[in-house]
């Protein structure tokens, strides 16, 4: 509750003649009893008044101390309520503090330590109210009465009774600036979110319109945790959101300034400042990094480890068909990564391209069903999403989902994969593969695996299973595979796909060891090559410890074993360019080391 009362000029005149007397006593620090009344010079308000704010409204949120005309004013264990008089000699900036009737009184010279709180509540005048603020502060009393002063435990000196207030609440400021899409931001209604709502605070604040572009709010102290949304924009029938990268650690007494841009794409921020109450001066931030911009096509542009995490979110929170371009490696150790693309509804249905870059250090250990820099690429309804271009280093899958699929670049696919590499490992259950858990209809072409790969059903080092109209052109694996057997089911297990039912395979090679362990009731269909194959083998080849390249095939097509001696890897590599070549593909094989490597013409 607000408390008002006005003090009578007379009267004022009194208490300044009794702050005079003061310091005019003699050396003893001994005082008569109810002599001398305490009267305190009231300070730390003095900043520069808004001018949006007319004199007869202001209040101390405008840095002033008109508004507020008592306080309340502990000494031990009493509380009274003093009367306020702002002087407008420095533009009231200052105040006295002080009661007629029944005031404190000095019984010494020794400083005394005292707290003062406004506003306080009549019904109980003792206790300092907690921080509460209004939900809606776009009407000016509303936001200036949403402010709360204090000055705690401080010392008093009898010679120069002074007492410096702070504000308890956290003043923000948001500046808002067209972005893409937009001339202008009239209009704009603009609020703080995800806030606490502890002494029963509201979790969402509408702000004040300050002046032009720039809206304020006054918060109790406290942190919105990074990731959340913390500024949501209404403007021109769309709702924008900001989400902090960092924790945003709002302080009592603190200015906190955000210049943010308002794309037809998002909430963009472009500084931000931390100081003073009037102004926001002080500590200057430099616009806090993204990691990605937005170009004229709508597009994203990602360049460090958080802006490719950030692009994820926004995947993920629905923008699933923008297209993403890596501008530098990636390095994403020590980040916890969530995949791009959550489920079929929620699938990544743009181009991703990885510019050649490299994403190093990806973690995933999850107990949901997709895992891979993409759980889910593309699905029935849009199997133009694609996946290119990018290096993949250093990675470490574990999807523990009873029914999971798991890839280096995608655990479920629909869509194109080209032109990546994987190294590192990928564990995971159902379909476990380097490059793709499954692919479904769609193409994986000019893709290679080093990653060490395990599951229990279809397993295999670039794909664990491939089926309807899936292609698999130009690919290898070397690294090493191992099928956990599941003794009640059906095994498909290989150094390239686990179980391929595609529509062709071509120009393919492996080399990385398949073993298993345990047993099953069902089939175990283990190949150096493939598990199982439904599908046209062209030109592909294996080298490990498997004396069959295809466990199970029902196809009257085969693959070659490179012995070293009837069979080189010159012959292979001269095979698979030649086939390559009669598809019509620019992949061609090159031997410069042990293994054939792959280049684009």
């Amino acid at each position: 509750m607000r408390h008002r009362l006005f003090i009578p000029a007379a009267t004022a005149l009194l208490f300044a003649l009794a702050a005079c007397t003061q310091d005019e006593l003699a050396d003893d620090s001994r005082l008569s009893k109810e002599e001398y009344p305490i009267v305190i010079h009231a300070t730390g308000l003095s900043v520069e008044a808004t001018p949006q704010a007319a004199p007869s409204t202001r209040a101390s949120v405008d840095g002033d101390w008109q508004g507020v005309t008592s306080v309340a004013l502990k000494m031990g264990d009493a509380v009274k309520e003093y009367t306020v008089t702002a002087t407008d000699a420095d533009g009231y900036k200052s105040a006295t503090l002080s009661r007629e009737n029944d005031p404190y009184y000095w019984i010494s010279r020794d400083p005394i330590t005292v707290s003062a709180w406004w506003p306080f509540d009549n019904a109980d005048i003792t206790q300092m109210p907690a921080v509460k603020v209004a939900e809606d502060q776009s009407k000016l009393a509303d936001f200036q009465n949403s402010d709360f002063i204090s000055a705690e435990n401080r010392k008093v000196e009898f010679n120069n009774p002074t007492l410096e207030f702070t504000h308890r609440t956290a003043r923000v400021a948001i500046e808002l600036k067209p972005g893409t899409g937009f001339t202008s931001v009239a209009g704009a209604t603009v609020s703080l979110v995800s806030l606490s709502a502890d002494n029963g605070n509201p979790t969402a604040i509408k702000t004040y319109n300050a002046s032009g572009n720039t809206y304020e709010a006054l918060t109790a102290p406290q942190t919105v945790a990074a990731g959340k949304p913390f500024v949501r924009v209404e403007l021109g029938g769309g709702t924008f959101y900001f989400r902090p990268q960092n924790n945003v650690v709002l302080e009592a007494g603190n200015r906190y300034t955000y210049t943010v841009k308002v794309n037809a794409t998002g909430l963009t921020l472009e500084g931000c400042t931390i100081g003073s109450w009037t102004d926001g001066g002080g500590e200057s931030g430099a616009a806090e990094d993204l990691g990605y911009s937005i170009q004229n096509d709508g597009s994203y542009t990602v360049y460090n480890a958080n802006g490719l995490m950030n692009v994820a979110e926004l995947v993920n929170g629905g923008k699933t068909d923008i297209n993403i371009t890596l501008d530098k490696n990636i390095d994403l150790t020590g980040k916890v990564w969530t995949p791009i693309g959550t489920d079929y509804d929620n699938a990544y249905t743009g181009t991703f391209d990885g510019g050649g870059h490299t994403i190093t250090g990806l973690t995933v250990t999850t107990n949901d069903e997709y895992a891979g820099l993409f759980g889910y690429l593309g699905n029935f309804g849009n199997a133009a999403a694609t996946v290119k271009n990018v290096v993949m280093e250093g990675i470490q899958i574990t999807c523990n989902h009873r029914s999971g699929y798991a890839g280096g670049v995608a655990g479920f696919s629909w869509g194109t994969i080209e032109n990546c590499s994987v190294s590192g490992s990928v564990s995971g259950t159902v379909s476990v593969g380097g490059v793709v858990g499954i692919q479904r209809d769609g193409s994986i072409t000019g893709c290679c695996s080093s990653a060490t790969v395990k599951g229990t059903l279809n397993v295999g080092g670039v794909a664990g299973q491939t089926n309807f109209g899936a292609t698999l052109t130009a690919c290898y694996a070397t690294g090493n595979v191992t099928i956990e057997i599941d003794p009640r089911q059906n095994i498909s297990g290989g150094g390239l796909v686990g179980f391929n039912d595609g529509i062709s395979l071509l120009a393919c090679y492996a080399t990385g060891n398949v073993t298993s362990t345990g047993s099953s009731t069902g089939y175990m269909h283990i190949g150096g090559f493939l598990g199982d194959n439904y599908t046209t083998v062209t030109a592909c080849y294996w080298k490990n410890n498997h004396e069959q390249g295809i466990g199970y095939n029902r196809r009257s097509t085969k693959v070659t074993e490179v012995d070293g001696t009837s069979v080189t890897w010159q012959n292979a590599v001269d095979a698979m360019n030649t086939a390559l070549q009669n598809a019509g593909s620019r992949w061609r094989y090159e031997l410069k080391g042990a293994l054939p490597t792959l280049r684009k013409q």
